[in-house]
């Protein structure tokens, strides 16, 4: 306080109290400012909140559907299984350019149309009539090789072979004939696969179906068949698809996935908080949700498709 010695000593008291004031207030500064630094270098921050483990490893009572065109494989399986029988002399050229005006309108449009697809259907079972059944899975392994693994969304396969790893059950469920469809399914390790069931006697097509194609609410009385058959818990499985057709579908399971999706799954998986996959350009969006189960109507094929191809299995 010598630097004060001028002052009277009212004067230097005042100050002295100021000075001591200053330097007090300065001191809690410099030590709060201390100790909020001591505290951000040795507080652990919060972990963020994480999203529950999905596919869930080791539950067996889980298992996924895919659909297959424009969902696991870009363009329609049925046809590229009519470019593959037309190289092999089983119908004419008027008949392929047919089946290339579908697969052309399919690829543009990105959707399914029930006229194109059943218009393509009859087709190919008035083709098949006659044939055998052996002789038809045989060519299904060429055609695969020739028209359809390059095809296969990389995307989609890896959500596939998730499941695959968690120990689940993975199946194809597609309007294409059952045969063909487990063909794709074996050649990419899945379990197996739901699709059309073309009648046949002897091991010979007849030219008609068992039931109706597995379309639309077919396909889920088709899982919902299978998964009695399995023991399967519904509200634990997943589903994906493309497709605003099959919303019976994905509304059935406790995980729905849109892949690709067209307009209207877009606009209906947004407004219920499903699961957004876009791997045709690139884009991905994720929103999480467990969507109510929707009822549906019982569909005579679509059951009798899932009933068949167990009783096969078995």
């Amino acid at each position: 306080m010598a630097a004060l010695g001028w002052l009277t000593p009212r004067r230097r008291s005042a100050t002295a109290r100021s000075v001591l004031a200053g330097e007090a207030s300065a001191e809690a500064a410099r030590k709060s400012s201390q100790e909020a630094q001591e505290t951000q270098e040795t507080e652990v921050p919060p972990s963020p909140v994480k999203e529950a483990e999905f596919p869930v490893h080791g539950d067996d009572r889980a298992a996924a559907f895919f659909d297959l065109d424009n969902t696991v494989m870009q363009g329609a399986a049925l046809f590229h299984f009519g470019r593959g029988l037309y190289k092999r002399k089983f119908f004419d050229t008027r008949e392929l350019a047919k089946f290339a005006w579908q697969q052309a309108w399919f690829r543009l449009a990105g959707v399914e149309d029930p006229e194109h697809m059943q218009d393509a259907r009859d087709s190919a079972l008035s083709i098949v009539k006659g044939h055998r059944v052996s002789e038809l899975k045989s060519i299904g392994e060429e055609i695969y090789d020739e028209y359809m693994a390059e095809r296969i969304w990389p995307g989609t396969r890896a959500l596939a072979q998730a499941h695959l790893d968690a120990g689940q059950k993975v199946w194809l469920v597609t309007a294409a004939p059952v045969e063909i469809a487990q063909v794709i399914a074996r050649r990419l390790g899945l379990t197996g696969a739901l699709g059309t069931v073309a009648e046949s006697v002897a091991g010979v097509y007849t030219g008609r179906l068992v039931g109706e194609p597995l379309h639309g609410p077919a396909k889920a009385e088709a899982v919902r068949a299978l998964a009695a058959a399995e023991d399967l818990d519904l509200s634990r499985c997943a589903a994906y698809s493309d497709s605003h057709n099959d919303i019976p579908m994905l509304s059935l399971v406790g995980h729905p996935y849109a892949i690709n999706p067209d307009a209207k799954l877009r606009r209906h998986a947004r407004q219920m908080d499903w699961r957004l996959r876009d791997y045709r350009t690139g884009r991905k969006a994720a929103k999480v949700g467990i969507p109510a189960a929707a009822g549906v109507g019982a569909v005579a094929g679509g059951t009798a498709a899932a009933i068949a191809l167990h009783r096969r299995r078995r």
